[in-house]
């Protein structure tokens, strides 16, 4: 009988594991540890993270840090459709609480495609951002202060007008806006704009670019290669013809080198000087 039970409870454990780490055949959601959760066809373990495929068609996809996951279950049955904004991953991006906490909906997709609709910026980038700031935590907060899904440090966001940063909508449109700002500043050097962002404006003119601390060359370096990533998938899942008529929008450039961080030793000045 002990025998009997002890294989059953392994044949759970197996089960368990498998319906973690192979992907979904039906919409499943990711139930995050903030208490959202997102809607997916199918998922996929890579390495630290997990790639969570939006569409039925792999071209639209989130990276969450598998961390960031407390559990997945069966998606709740739609009662409306939402029509995305535009073809792109985080429009087809859906946060949504657990039954256990309905009031606290948020069509997070929306959130992203209103503020990027108003400052004319892709909103595979402002995506990416959030992800490298917060990981999709609204209720983030680093060790410096930085507060929200875009990390908006107190004084900045206070120059924003942003009363509450924990609220989602109120700190996408905050930090959506700033990194408008700083594109504009730096003639819409991406690069040079995700730098100002992580450490401030003030270093990177102290600097002339980039500033030599590694956490913010770290930064640099995933936002880009993350964004590279989605125009990759979306440019594959897109009509040839189109491609060309893309490279003539108005919007943010798209960062095609992927920008290389420093190795340790060359970050001489410490993440303690970056400003958030």
């Amino acid at each position: 009988m002990k025998r009997r039970i002890q294989i059953a409870g392994c044949s759970a454990v197996v089960t368990l594991l498998a319906l973690i780490t192979l992907p979904c055949l039906a919409a499943d959601s990711a139930v995050l540890r903030n208490g959202f959760s997102i809607r997916h066809e199918r998922r996929q373990v890579i390495g630290t993270i997990t790639r969570l495929y939006i569409s039925a068609d792999n071209s639209s996809f989130v990276d969450i840090p598998t961390e960031e996951i407390d559990h997945f279950e069966a998606a709740p049955v739609e009662t409306a459709t939402v029509t995305p904004v535009n073809d792109n991953p985080a429009s087809h991006l859906h946060l949504q609480p657990p039954a256990r906490n309905l009031e606290r909906t948020l069509d997070l997709n929306e959130v992203i495609n209103t503020a990027s609709g108003t400052y004319r910026l892709d909103p595979d980038l402002v995506n990416s951002v959030i992800r490298a700031e917060s990981g999709f935590n609204v209720r983030a907060v680093s060790p410096k202060g930085a507060q929200g899904l875009m990390q908006l440090m107190p004084r900045t966001a206070s120059e924003l007008g942003v009363q509450n940063v924990f609220d989602p909508q109120a700190n996408v449109e905050g930090g959506t806006r700033y990194l408008r700002e700083l594109l504009e500043r730096y003639n819409f050097d991406l690069v040079k704009a995700l730098a100002a962002y992580n450490a401030g404006p003030q270093r990177v003119e102290q600097y002339g670019g980039v500033p030599p601390y590694y956490e913010t060359k770290a930064y640099v370096a995933r936002i880009v290669r993350d964004y590279n990533k989605k125009l990759a998938a979306k440019n594959l899942a897109q009509p040839a013809e189109k491609k060309s008529s893309a490279t003539k929008s108005k919007s943010t450039p798209p960062a095609t080198k992927t920008y290389k961080s420093a190795t340790p030793a060359q970050a001489t000045a410490g993440t303690t000087q970056t400003q958030r």
